[in-house]
């Protein structure tokens, strides 16, 4: 079974509840998942404009980040309340519980904070809503942080240091995937905890900003945290037709020896519903294929015990060690 420990769904299923559509987990998604063995995931509010051309902007009313973010929450919400086969939880021990009853769970997290511009009692209201993970910024730069696409030497603000603090005292781990480097070096400087990354990969095997040096992976092991493998294309191989999940479950051994396997976790970014250039690694096309993925592992030399830290066992850990 897997605990995939960052899903894109809540974008899907707001851009289709704004169409009218209902159940959209349940007739879109829930059937791949049971095939995939995912038992729970950490469902993300990503409500950002950057990707493309996002559904956002034929919205009426959805042209600010907190507009967006109060939509898509809503349409979660709505969303939630018609999957009785469903746990929204806050820790490990409840997500155990749900998977004991025969039900998914998910966690919540949320991408960018944008949306509570300069006022961090939007960190208190997220973690109201059951917020467990959260990154500063999204590929942009806001009041907070700089993302990955931006100038890699700008460091958090000194808003950004407060919202870090915010974001840990309401029991919200900070998450860096997306952060650009001078970020992760102040998150890892002044974080008090664990710090995780949901989705990034190895950039020693994979040059691009959205992954972690050597260095950076053995910094969140320090803290106690954990990396969540991503399979989005790009992130794992610079060569298209070595875009595969073969090359995805060497970036799983990489980070094993960097790290040791017990920071290392699926993150897998799916996102091939958000239409062409958001494709995952052939072989592990969505969610459905990760068997394969977990069959790759195998064929790499780890053993059950090794496989199942990855699959589920690290992360629930992690989110067994702080209560909201």
């Amino acid at each position: 079974m897997v605990f995939d420990g960052h899903s894109d769904l809540l974008y899907d299923v707001t851009r289709r509840r704004l169409e009218g559509e209902t159940r959209v987990l349940e007739r879109r998604h829930l059937e791949r998942l049971r095939e995939g063995g995912v038992e729970g995931l950490a469902l993300a509010f990503w409500y950002g404009t950057g990707q493309g051309q996002t559904f956002w902007k034929d919205v009426p009313g959805a042209e600010t980040a907190e507009a967006r973010l109060r939509i898509m929450t809503e349409c979660a919400q709505a969303e939630f309340a018609e999957c009785p086969w469903l746990s929204v939880v806050r820790t490990a021990e409840e997500a155990e519980a749900a998977r004991d009853s025969g039900k998914l769970y998910a966690f919540l997290s949320v991408e960018g904070l944008s949306a509570i511009g300069e006022d961090l009692t939007g960190i208190e209201e997220l973690a109201a809503l059951g917020v467990r993970l959260g990154t500063l910024t999204w590929n942009e730069e806001n009041a907070l942080a700089s993302g990955a696409a931006q100038d890699s030497r700008k460091g958090l603000t000194p808003l950004g240091r407060a919202a870090l603090r915010k974001l840990e005292d309401c029991g919200i781990f900070p998450d860096v995937s997306h952060l650009n480097d001078g970020g992760f070096r102040d998150v890892l400087r002044l974080a008090d905890g664990p710090v995780i990354a949901s989705h990034s990969n190895c950039r020693a095997l994979c040059d691009v900003p959205r992954n972690l040096t050597d260095e950076q992976l053995r910094a969140i092991r320090d803290t106690g945290g954990v990396v969540g493998l991503n399979s989005h294309h790009a992130f794992v191989h610079p060569a298209p037709e070595r875009q595969t999940l073969e090359a995805l479950a060497i970036h799983a051994a990489h980070m094993s020896d960097v790290m040791g396997v017990e920071y290392v976790a699926c993150g897998f970014d799916f996102c091939h519903y958000m239409g062409p250039g958001n494709d995952s690694v052939i072989g592990l096309e969505d969610c459905g294929k990760i068997p394969g993925f977990l069959a790759c592992l195998e064929a790499l030399g780890m053993n059950s015990t090794e496989r199942e830290l990855i699959a589920r066992g690290n992360f629930l850990r992690l989110l067994s060690a702080r209560r909201s």
